[in-house]
């Protein structure tokens, strides 16, 4: 018996705006969120299948282990077909498209400021019919390796690949996206169709669209369109990975004009974290080192790092942490300066002042986030793949506590468990 289409409206008074979501009677679940008075439309489809699922088992519960780097391969893939190759059919349409593999999922996207219809119809046929062969399986080999070694010569990517070797012993997180040249050898057509078939189950998948359109315009191609398909369990295996970093500094030597750095905290993750787990992390670290705060005040003054100074969130399925990161000529004086105002914080919590600031702060961006249809889909694509909901951590924000932004400071930053990669010019 085939479910039901059930649509949901969820509204937030703090943005005064709402958005719909769809449990679509294929299996997928879509989000739409209409904006009145704009020109474009944005549309992703995702996966929850990234760089780190190279082992794991479906039903039949028979554990399949893959080569690295074929999450991302299959996305190269999956834009050919028997017919041609999908961006070729968007560039009739003038559609923008695009797609990404990251270290927990895949996602294909497009934006337009017309013919949105035929270009929705683009992005869910071809995600949805593979065409795999010997070879062409083998013809993007030398094109992934072309990539592969490109991105081995991108100093701001060695960093930070060089940081998370030195953070996870046994977690693939530390392995690039893409493979290795070696890797991505073993991969075949057969191997890329066991993959497709376990991870690209509509109900393993997320379509979240964005801007000039209505319910009734998404839905009446999606009713058309989607292939309904069976729920299935999908387990992934991990090996256990230990508390400690592998070690605390890592350095390679590249033609860069000044160093750069990635200093990566690991921490606990025994769970995704929730809207107001969210919320309170994106505080602390705004609190910590925006450009309103004391460190970043005393990093600048010091001549410690400049203008390309940041820090992130970085977590997933089984992995967790908090890296900043950027050019400086003194990585290490700049690593322990973070490190002592870190301690300094925890000892004395944090500032009134730069709590409310930095709370203000992802407040507005929160807010400001909802004008960009880009913005609005992803960042749903990203929340419903965590169980978390867009409006829930807007929320989480507004109500969030010093105390508890404090609790996620001595959960998240331990000064004994980090690691500092550097990339700089050699010595001689």
């Amino acid at each position: 018996m085939m479910n039901e289409t059930a649509i949901k409206e969820i509204k937030s008074d703090r943005a005064g705006d709402s958005y719909f979501k769809i449990a679509h009677s294929s299996g997928l679940t879509i989000y739409v969120y209409p904006k009145e008075g704009y020109r474009s439309a944005y549309a992703i489809i995702g996966a929850k299948y990234g760089s780190v699922n190279t082992c794991f088992s479906s039903d039949n519960g028979e554990k399949i282990t893959v080569p690295d780097g074929i999450a991302h391969y299959l996305e190269h893939k999956l834009f050919e077909s028997e017919e041609g190759d999908a961006f070729a059919r968007y560039a009739k349409t003038g559609a923008s498209a695009n797609a990404y593999t990251s270290f927990e999922k895949t996602c294909y996207l497009f934006s337009c400021t017309d013919r949105f219809d035929e270009s929705f119809e683009i992005l869910l046929d071809f995600v949805q019919d593979p065409y795999f062969t010997a070879q062409t399986v083998l013809k993007e080999q030398g094109i992934i390796g072309q990539e592969i070694k490109m991105y081995d010569d991108s100093p701001d990517w060695r960093v930070m690949f060089n940081m998370l070797q030195g953070m996870y012993h046994n977690h693939p997180v530390k392995i690039d996206i893409a493979g290795t040249v070696e890797s991505i050898a073993e991969i075949t057509a057969e191997k890329l169709y066991d993959c497709y078939n376990t991870f690209y189950n509509l109900h393993n998948m997320v379509l979240c669209v964005s801007g000039n359109v209505t319910v009734e315009q998404v839905l009446k191609t999606c009713d058309r369109m989607l292939k309904p398909s069976e729920k299935h369990e999908i387990h992934n295996y991990f090996e256990e990975e230990p508390y400690e970093i592998v070690k605390p500094y890592v350095e390679q030597s590249f033609p860069v004009s000044v160093p750069i750095f990635d200093f990566g905290f690991k921490a606990c993750a025994d769970k995704p974290l929730d809207e107001a787990e969210l919320a309170q992390t994106e505080i602390l670290l705004s609190a910590l080192a925006s450009p309103t705060s004391a460190l970043y005040r005393e990093l600048m003054d010091n001549n410690l790092i400049n203008n390309t100074f940041s820090y992130e969130l970085f977590e997933g399925p089984g992995y967790c942490g908090v890296i900043f990161g950027g050019e400086s000529r003194a990585p290490k004086q700049a690593a322990e300066t973070i490190k002592r105002y870190i301690s300094s914080v925890k000892q004395n919590g944090i500032d009134d002042e730069d709590f409310e600031i930095a709370k203000k702060a992802v407040y507005g961006d929160a807010i400001s986030s909802l004008n960009s249809v880009s913005n609005i889909a992803n960042m749903m694509a990203d929340y419903h793949f965590n169980g978390n909901e867009l409006f829930a951590y807007i929320d989480a924000v507004a109500s969030a506590e010093k105390a508890d932004v404090e609790r996620r400071l001595a959960r998240l930053l331990d000064v004994d468990n980090c690691t500092l990669s550097v990339v700089k010019q050699a010595e001689g």
